[in-house]
């Protein structure tokens, strides 16, 4: 009998390598110049000017070129009909320039660092300390996308893309969260409620994207910061279904849970790149099971979330698939109501749907299939379930689904046979559905059980049989290669513009704490 394991933490993967360093520079009253006369120098003008810089063009042309914006008289511009020297830079928090040769860059560089300053040589990378990049405007909420001066059209194309996700109403709740932040601070709650406060700001901002807020929002929001104040929030479990492994397939509610969680308690066929989008601070700890290996117990993990729920936090069990399906879910449950800790279910796509999305299947069709039926390969011993109603197996109107069939796969189908199911009906195995690493085989009921073992050691495995399974034109079913079905369901997803709020939740973005 092996050792079980115990809960382990977990470390967030570090951050890649950077380009470039995104930063956001406060020139509110500082000296900025600009040199230059281009259409490129004119934009960046009002660019600079925006920011309530101290803005001063040195530009032969400046009269004609820059004097409507410096007549606006929202800008701070101050224009100088002539070319630039290298005084005019001292003092300068940053210099921008529009240069015609490699020698005027590098002439241009140089004295802005002897003056100390940071520059930027308009479309020439190799001089920038720093470069502009795309920008979504709803300040004080800012997105800015860089290409590191690579492929600027790439970057507006990413910039178009989002600005269609954003409302522009989004500008006056992030102007709320900045004008209302001092009355929350004034407080002096924890931090624990003031996270709580603004995480409530936020799912009411991305609720209500198309409307400003109002004062009837700050005071109900206040008063909300009172309560919790008065009484912090108690601790909470959240079942979590994480889906079979392509990020993609995660629900809004799922990635929300996510984002709210002090602590994750995962499994370890959780996809990285899902943990990636809960917040970076949070505490990470795998929990999880390996089939026929060291596990961390059941009783350990209910203790687990029990304890932590009980310090106040809020606790996501993020499982593979769908919480509710073999997942173990009912003794967690049971344990959290047991110990009085309110749990919530966020149900996720389970593998075997996955799979056959991933298949190119329908589970279910009115002509083969009409009833569908969810079995797992195992039970406590390890061991087939004594009570699975072979009969129902071998109906040739359903299509079965096993779950982790790997070691009683020859005594699945045996069985199944020996009680009328046909040797010949069709069978598929997926290992790692919806991932990059899919791997899939296909037979009959005589042939399938053989056959998993050329799947990757490891991998969980899913399992269908019945007329549904049937991979040829008969079915009316075409395959693609993984990775042409990977790209095509990308330029679909891509084509379809999604309702602006819908396209807000999916991104949630943060305007606070």
């Amino acid at each position: 009998m092996s050792t079980p394991a115990v809960p382990r933490p977990t470390e967030p993967p570090r951050i890649g390598a950077l380009a470039t360093l995104p930063l956001f520079h406060k020139l509110g009253g500082r000296r900025v110049v600009l040199a230059g006369d281009g259409e490129g120098a004119v934009w960046k003008a009002e660019l600079l000017g925006s920011t309530g810089a101290d803005l001063h063009v040195f530009s032969p042309h400046a009269a004609g070129r820059f004097r409507p914006l410096a007549e606006r008289g929202d800008l701070a511009i101050t224009l100088h009909a002539r070319a630039w020297t290298p005084e005019d830079l001292t003092g300068a928090a940053l210099v921008v320039a529009e240069a015609e040769s490699d020698e005027e860059a590098e002439a241009f560089v140089a004295a802005g660092h002897a003056a100390g300053a940071v520059v930027n040589v308009i479309d020439r990378p190799a001089y920038c300390d720093a470069q502009f990049g795309a920008l979504v405007n709803r300040s004080p909420l800012i997105v800015a996308i860089s290409t590191d001066g690579a492929a600027p059209v790439f970057g507006q194309a990413i910039r178009a893309r989002i600005e269609s996700l954003l409302p522009r109403s989004l500008k006056a709740w992030a102007e709320a969260a900045r004008d209302w932040r001092p009355a929350v601070q004034a407080r002096e709650a924890s931090f624990a409620v003031r996270r709580a406060f603004w995480q409530l700001f936020t799912d009411r901002a991305l609720a209500d994207a198309g409307r400003a807020p109002t004062d009837a929002d700050r005071d109900e929001l206040l008063a909300g910061l009172d309560r919790l104040d008065a009484a912090p929030p108690a601790g909470r479990v959240l079942l979590v279904g994480a889906g079979p492994g392509d990020p993609d397939l995660l629900t809004l509610k799922a990635l929300r849970a996510l984002q709210s969680a002090d602590v994750i308690l995962h499994d370890n066929l959780v996809a990285p790149a899902i943990l990636e989008l809960a917040r970076r601070e949070v505490r990470r700890v795998a929990v999880g099971k390996i089939g026929h290996g060291p596990s961390v117990l059941q009783e350990d993990i209910n203790d687990l979330l029990v304890s932590l729920a009980r310090e106040g936090k809020t606790v996501v069990r993020l499982k593979s698939g769908d919480p509710g399906i073999f997942g173990r879910a009912g003794e967690e449950i049971a344990a959290c109501r047991e110990a009085g800790i309110p749990v919530t279910i966020v149900p996720g796509i389970t593998s075997a749907q996955g799979a056959a999305a991933s298949l190119g299947l329908s589970l279910t069709d009115r002509a083969h299939a009409q009833r569908l039926q969810f079995i797992t390969g195992h039970g406590r011993d390890g061991r087939l379930p004594a009570s699975i109603r072979w009969c129902a197996v071998a109906d040739p109107t359903v299509t079965t689904v096993v779950y982790m069939p790997r070691r009683t796969a020859r005594a699945f189908t045996d069985a199944a046979m020996v009680n009328g199911l046909s040797p010949e009906t069709p069978a598929v195995a997926v290992a790692w559905a919806t991932r990059d690493n899919e791997a899939r085989i296909s037979g009959t009921a005589a042939t399938i059980a053989e056959r998993l073992a050329t799947l990757p050691e490891g991998a969980p495995v899913i399992l269908i049989i019945g007329e549904a399974s049937r991979l040829d034109s008969a079915a009316g079913t075409h395959v693609l290669p993984q990775e042409a079905m990977r790209e095509t369901s990308r330029h679909d997803a891509a084509d379809v513009p999604l309702p602006s709020s819908i396209g807000v939740a999916r991104k949630q973005v943060q305007l606070a704490e």
